[in-house]
């Protein structure tokens, strides 16, 4: 699978699940400029790695992610999430 930028196409798309076990998924998130993600927590291990685009994600902290950036969030971890600009970002959780 190959996850290029989608460019001018990003804000008629959806989320997309690109891969779902009982142990992983692995999800195209598209967040649209001005979209928010309420405060909520999963009960995975989180990798956010933003494809393009550019969010704000809140957990304790405010932190930018723009195109190349990767964070990690620990099982539990409460966050939320809004879109700056028209983005996508590759979400993977692993469960236990």
């Amino acid at each position: 699978m190959h996850l290029q930028p989608l460019g001018a196409a990003l804000p008629m798309l959806k989320t997309s699940a690109l891969m779902k076990s009982d142990r992983f998924e692995a999800v195209r998130l598209v967040i649209t400029a001005g979209t928010v993600i309420p405060s909520h927590q999963v009960d995975g291990f989180i990798t956010l790695f933003c494809l393009e685009g550019h969010v704000i994600l809140d957990v304790d902290r405010e932190t930018e992610l723009r195109a190349g950036d990767w964070i990690y969030l620990d099982r539990g971890s409460p966050h939320s999430v809004r879109g700056v600009e028209d983005s996508a970002l590759l979400l993977t959780i692993l469960f236990d």
